[in-house]
């Protein structure tokens, strides 16, 4: 069974801090490669962050040294930790696992074969 739930958003100021969780189930905990997407308004769904079975990490260049993706194997909870927030990460953030993805575990948004949660929204207010 395939089940991932978001939570953990809410407003913050610029330069703050929020960590999103995102409960699975153990099918979707288990999965190769699980990753964060995030939807900006306006713009297309991107990949932020993955993370593999053996704890291989892959950032996109916004989130390089500001996020940090990671796993709570009791709990199969997937976690992004986001500091110093800007304006411009204001978006929808979802959780997501690729069952298909193999080798590099990064969020591709051209696959089409991730599957998501409902989301859960971030502002950064200037």
């Amino acid at each position: 069974q395939r089940s991932l739930e978001e939570s953990g958003g809410g407003s913050v100021q610029a330069g703050g801090s929020l960590t999103l969780s995102c409960r699975m189930s153990p099918e979707s905990f288990n999965t190769y490669c699980v990753a964060w997407f995030r939807q900006r308004p306006g713009k297309e769904r991107e990949g932020v962050a993955g993370v593999d079975t053996e704890g291989r990490r892959n950032y996109a260049p916004f989130a390089s040294g500001r996020f940090t993706i990671s796993k709570h194997d009791a709990s199969n909870t997937l976690y992004l930790q986001m500091n110093n927030l800007r304006p411009e990460d204001t978006a929808m953030y979802y959780c997501a696992a690729d069952p298909l993805l193999a080798g590099h575990c990064f969020p591709y948004p051209s696959r089409v074969t991730w599957y998501f949660g409902q989301g859960t929204q971030v502002t950064v207010d200037s």
